[in-house]
């Protein structure tokens, strides 16, 4: 499938929140609009993607979760602060290093990674946003991204509203904009689809973009 034939069935804007390294379908979804509209004022929703991804290890589905502070129950995204209190930056890159250590592409790419979690973002919407940006560049997805305020949401005409449909409580049976396309993972014999776009650049590299645009489900 050629990004062309992608394109044709899009409508023209998505919006969406920001996750953590987030799963194949939220890249998926992103190949079918022309712009993203990352939304940084909707609420801000604990226990999902917006500060957890899955990658697999030697033994099993390992869960990352980048620990918050303290929030109201309304709180917008954009308020929610990282709790470096907690030891989980080493977790994360052991982890990563780990999974992925002997995978053909981590070498290539692992530093651009380190070095956003070396600079310590005070709010996880800068983390999540610093590290999309390098997984877009890396796959080679260009498209016109942006976040936008809550006032915008009824001044945008002919925009999807894909907020927290991309969730961590549902099968890939029910996903949107996601079929699972087999591609080469370092452990197991059974492939795991819709993992952490980690998964796919450390183990696929360059052909990332190519098994993502051969996994975007008609709509």
């Amino acid at each position: 499938m050629s990004e062309i034939s992608v394109n044709s069935a899009k409508t023209s804007a998505a919006r969406i929140e920001l996750q953590y390294l987030p799963c194949l379908e939220y890249f998926t979804c992103i190949l079918q609009y022309d712009r993203i509209l990352i939304d940084i004022e909707e609420r801000y929703v604990k226990q999902t993607f917006r500060n957890r991804c899955s990658v697999l290890t030697a033994n099993k589905i390992d869960v990352l979760t980048v620990p918050v502070k303290g929030f109201d129950a309304v709180a917008p995204t954009k308020d929610i602060l990282i709790d470096y209190n907690q030891d989980w930056l080493r977790r994360h890159l052991g982890c990563l290093k780990s999974a992925y250590g002997k995978s053909p592409f981590y070498e290539f790419y692992i530093s651009e990674f380190t070095h956003t979690y070396e600079k310590k973002p005070r709010f996880l919407a800068d983390l999540n946003y610093e590290l999309l940006t390098i997984c877009l560049r890396l796959v080679g997805i260009k498209r016109e991204i942006r976040y936008i305020l809550s006032g915008e949401r009824e001044e945008e005409k002919g925009v999807d509203n894909v907020i927290s449909l991309i969730n961590n409580k549902k099968s890939q049976n029910s996903s949107i904009y996601y079929q699972p396309l087999p591609y080469y993972q370092t452990f197991g014999n059974d492939f795991v689809g819709n993992l952490s776009i980690i998964d796919l650049l450390f183990n696929m590299g360059p052909e990332a973009k190519s098994v993502l645009l051969r996994s975007c489900k008609s709509r």
